[in-house]
């Protein structure tokens, strides 16, 4: 078997939905060729769709490491470090009890790395909602429907931040008026 027949039965992989078939003709194609960078961020990109993320991030550091003069395989790594952030953060957040500052920090870099990333920017707002820090979290829901208006979660975590907020502060202002008195 040759690269470019490796690569064909790749493609013939994914549009018959067989990620793993795919994966195991694109690292077929890479044992072939292992100077080429495209093979690796194409592995990469398949198996960040059949959500292998650490091999994704195994794949897409490679071919930057081969070929770092195309800026979307950088790109590409950026996306899937900040998944694999992602990822860390949620495993962060499911522990008991949750070290949800840490998984802060994680969910900000993610995003940083990824400003495109729902799922981070949807978890955030929810960690601050967590924290009471209702402002925060509503601005980056906010974010997150600014991205895609019609994301019903991100919609609906967008009004119940800011009605905690304004009730929060509202709150705040009869506690003050009551200490004034």
């Amino acid at each position: 078997m040759d690269v470019d027949s490796s690569v064909k039965k790749a493609y013939e992989a994914i549009l018959s939905g067989d990620y793993e078939q795919a994966i195991q003709r694109f690292e077929e194609a890479i044992s072939l060729d292992p100077e080429n960078g495209a093979l690796y961020h194409k592995c990469s990109i398949t198996c960040a769709r059949s959500g292998k993320w650490q091999k994704a991030l195994h794949y897409a550091e490679q071919a930057v490491l081969l070929d770092s003069e195309h800026e979307e395989y950088g790109y590409h790594l950026q996306t899937v470090r900040a998944k694999a952030i992602v990822s860390d953060a949620e495993q962060l957040l499911s522990q008991s009890p949750a070290n949800a500052e840490h998984a802060l920090s994680m969910l900000i870099e993610a995003s940083r790395m990824d400003p495109l990333n729902m799922e981070a920017l949807l978890l955030l707002g929810s960690v601050y909602s967590s924290l009471r820090r209702y402002d925060e979290g509503a601005a980056y829901a906010r974010e997150a429907v600014r991205l895609d208006p019609e994301h019903a979660a991100a919609r609906r975590l967008y009004t119940e931040l800011k009605r905690k907020s304004r009730a929060l502060r509202a709150y705040g202002q009869r506690s003050k008026r009551k200490r004034n008195r």
